[in-house]
């Protein structure tokens, strides 16, 4: 028996759409970075990228489990003496909701060039529309 492998060019792309109002934030993040890169898939490879389009709408509503949204530590350094900066889940919401979402799915990709190419795939929105509705995108349940 030959060992099958997906071929970039031969590889149907779907869109998806999951609500994460209400719904823990790893869970929306599993499920997005699976369809991503391509593991709901029979055709899955890991070296080509199979995975398909994901919005997540509601980012701004979704819930960290626990004490989380306070003891959590987002930390990155600028670059500069000193400026090494530290936010909280809470923090990050007032500024930027989507960017709870995004952090979680980028950690959950390879960090190489295959993985900036599936990440491009993510399109995360605070509100419950959407620019994306032309692709007619399915909805994805969280169990």
């Amino acid at each position: 028996m030959k060992t099958f492998s997906a071929k970039a060019q031969d590889v149907e792309r779907k869109w998806y759409v999951i609500d994460a109002e209400n719904q823990i934030l790893g869970k929306v993040a599993v499920k997005a970075a699976n369809i991503l890169r391509g593991k709901n898939k029979t055709i899955y490879t890991p070296h080509v990228d199979t995975g398909d389009f994901v919005i997540i709408i509601n980012a701004d509503k979704v819930v960290l489990s626990g004490t989380k949204e306070t003891d959590k530590i987002y930390t990155r350094y600028t670059g500069y003496v000193g400026n090494q900066k530290i936010e909280t889940p809470r923090k990050v919401r007032e500024r930027r909701p989507e960017l709870l979402l995004e952090r979680a799915v980028r950690g959950m990709v390879p960090h190489n060039k295959l993985g900036d190419a599936i990440y491009k795939k993510l399109k995360v929105v605070n509100g419950p529309d959407h620019k994306h509705e032309a692709q007619q995108p399915e909805a994805v349940e969280i169990a």
